[in-house]
C-alpha cells in the first residue's frame, strides 16, 4: 500500500524555466546557447545544487567555461528571480493528498540561491510533511544516498512510497531502492498513474 507521495520540485511542482528566464532578460538565442553551455548545462550546475560552491565560486567557474561572456553571465545569474516559477496546481494537489491521509514530501536538486530568490514559487513546502533540498545535505539525485537519507530522516518505508520526478534516471534510482516511481510529464498523466497504483486522489 502506498502511504507517502514524494515529489521532485523543478518541472513537477514548479516551472524551472531557465531558457524563458534568459529570453526575458533580452539575450539572443545564440547568446542563450552560450550562456547555457557555460552554466546550466555544465557539470558545475549540479555541484551548485549539491551545495559545494558558493555563489561567487559558481560564477567564477561559469566564467572560466567561457571568459568572453563574463558580463552576460553576471547579467544572467546575479539575480535569478523568475527562473523558478509557481505552478497553480501545486498547493491544491498537496492539500488534497494530505486530506486523503497521505504523507507528502519533497526530494529535489535545489540550490540555496534558488530557494532564497525564487521562494515565492515554493508556497507548497510548508504544507508538506518535510523533505530534502540537495544543497542542505550535499547530496544530489540520482545518488542512492539521498533517497536513503529521506527514508531514514522521516521514518519511511520505500515500498510504501511513490516518487515523481521529470528525470527518468532519478526515478530509476528510486525504484532500485524499492520505491514505486512515476516519470512526470503532465499533472494529468501523473494523477492517472497514481490512480492506477491505487492512490486515492478524488
Amino acid at each position: 500500500m502506498i502511504r507517502n507521495i514524494i515529489f521532485d520540485i523543478g518541472n513537477v511542482l514548479t516551472d524551472f524555466r531557465w531558457e524563458g528566464f534568459l529570453q526575458d532578460k533580452g539575450f539572443s538565442q545564440e547568446m542563450i546557447g552560450r550562456i547555457a553551455k557555460a552554466s546550466v548545462q555544465s557539470p558545475q550546475w549540479a555541484e551548485f545544487d549539491r551545495g559545494v560552491f558558493s555563489d561567487e565560486e559558481l560564477m567564477a567557474s561559469f566564467i572560466e567555461n567561457d571568459p568572453e561572456i563574463e558580463k552576460e553571465l553576471h547579467e544572467a545569474y546575479d539575480d535569478i528571480r523568475g527562473m523558478v516559477t509557481p505552478r497553480e496546481y501545486a498547493c491544491p494537489l498537496v492539500r488534497a493528498l494530505k486530506e486523503k491521509g497521505y504523507g507528502v514530501y519533497y526530494l529535489s536538486n535545489f540550490s540555496h540561491k534558488a530557494e532564497v530568490q525564487c521562494g515565492d514559487a515554493l508556497a507548497f513546502m510548508p504544507l508538506m510533511d518535510g523533505g530534502i533540498l540537495s544543497y542542505r545535505d550535499r547530496l544530489i539525485k540520482p545518488d542512492p544516498e539521498i533517497y536513503k537519507l529521506l527514508l531514514a530522516r522521516f521514518g519511511l518505508v520505500a515500498e510504501e512510497c511513490v516518487f515523481l520526478d521529470d528525470t527518468a534516471a532519478n526515478v530509476e534510482a528510486a525504484k532500485k531502492l524499492g520505491f514505486k516511481g512515476i516519470v512526470f510529464d503532465t499533472k494529468e498523466q501523473a494523477l492517472q498513474e497514481l490512480s492506477e497504483m491505487g492512490v486515492d486522489i478524488e
